[in-house]
């Protein structure tokens, strides 16, 4: 009579044991999606990082604006070629607020971003402590009833052996 708690124990204990292992294998895939899902969200950060960055380096506006030509005898022609330099400082003017602007907008943008990104990584790691709240609360019950079962079988074995 031995045998026959015996037979049904180790069955038992081994579909408990694989039960256990399927959900930690569910654990282990949700955490794995939700690493993949913040890896992905850093990616697409970093890419737009890139891709916000100003391409135009800050070269010498000499570069862009043509020297002046030596002066000439004729009035008429230094009148032009002044009128040509007040186009050109007045373009220069225009590109330099241009880009003073640029950069505000990308500075704008990456502050408002990373209030962006703090506030959905705070609502991310919410989302998380409440699964692993449920998690845990589930684990807690299940834990709890396989050890009522271990000792519901333990007890029912001493029983049998002094019936």
């Amino acid at each position: 009579m031995t045998r026959r708690p015996l037979q049904w124990t180790i069955p038992a204990l081994l579909a408990l044991q694989l039960l256990m292992l399927w959900l930690q294998g569910a654990q282990l895939h949700r955490q794995n999606q939700v690493l993949q899902g913040l890896r992905e969200d850093i990616q697409a950060l970093t890419e737009s990082l890139d891709s916000s960055q100003d391409p135009m380096s800050d070269s010498n506006e000499a570069d862009l604006v043509p020297a002046s030509t030596p002066p000439r005898s004729r009035p008429e022609k230094e009148m032009a070629v002044l009128g040509i330099q007040e186009e050109q400082e007045a373009a220069a003017k225009e590109l330099q607020a241009s880009r003073e602007s640029g950069q505000k907008a990308v500075k704008d943008a990456r502050e408002a971003q990373s209030k962006i990104s703090i506030e959905e990584n705070a609502r991310k790691a919410e989302e998380a402590k409440k699964v692993q709240a449920a998690t845990s609360s589930w684990m807690s019950w299940a834990w709890g009833a396989m050890a009522l079962v271990a000792a519901a079988l333990v007890a029912r074995a001493v029983i049998r052996r002094r019936g």
